[in-house]
């Protein structure tokens, strides 16, 4: 069962979309501010980070980029709660690197196609590679050519 974590300084808003989230079959919590999600985030990570943009203290974006240039969060999913409809909002979000965006108040429908869609394009993806072995290759194993294997075979 795939675990969210859902952040957002409206506890209405975020009570409706983890109770929606959990009759379509995921474990979901919720915390009221970024730095209770960070604090949650590190001790136990989620599979998705649903993250209100905007909110009192240090903001979504603010968490968003934070996860973004760590090496143990850099790849969580990321959804974006936004209040606000402009364009440069949604756009602003996707630069700071979130995986989709969510526009306040959602439609229940919407919401849980878009969650199931995040996790539909994970696929088998592992939930978490770590930075250094996804970036520097492994010595002891090296890549034997397809050519070699059909030989092999």
């Amino acid at each position: 069962m795939a675990r969210i974590l859902i952040a957002d300084d409206d506890e209405l808003i975020a009570e409706l979309a983890s109770e929606l989230l959990i009759d379509a079959g995921y474990a979901c919590g919720w915390v009221t501010s970024a730095e209770a999600a960070w604090t949650c985030i590190q001790r136990k990570r989620p599979d998705l980070l649903l993250l209100d943009q905007s909110m009192p203290g240090e903001s979504g974006l603010t968490l968003l980029r934070r996860l973004r240039q760590s090496a143990d969060f850099y790849d969580l999913p990321v959804m974006m709660f936004t209040a606000m409809n402009g364009e440069q909002d949604h756009l602003q979000a996707i630069y700071a690197g979130a995986n989709d965006f969510v526009s306040k108040p959602f439609e229940p429908h919407s919401l849980v196609a878009r969650v199931r869609r995040i996790f539909k394009l994970r696929g088998d993806r592992p939930r978490h590679v770590d930075l250094k072995s996804a970036l520097v290759p492994d010595p002891l194993r090296t890549a034997v050519p397809a050519e070699a294997v059909r030989r092999i075979l």
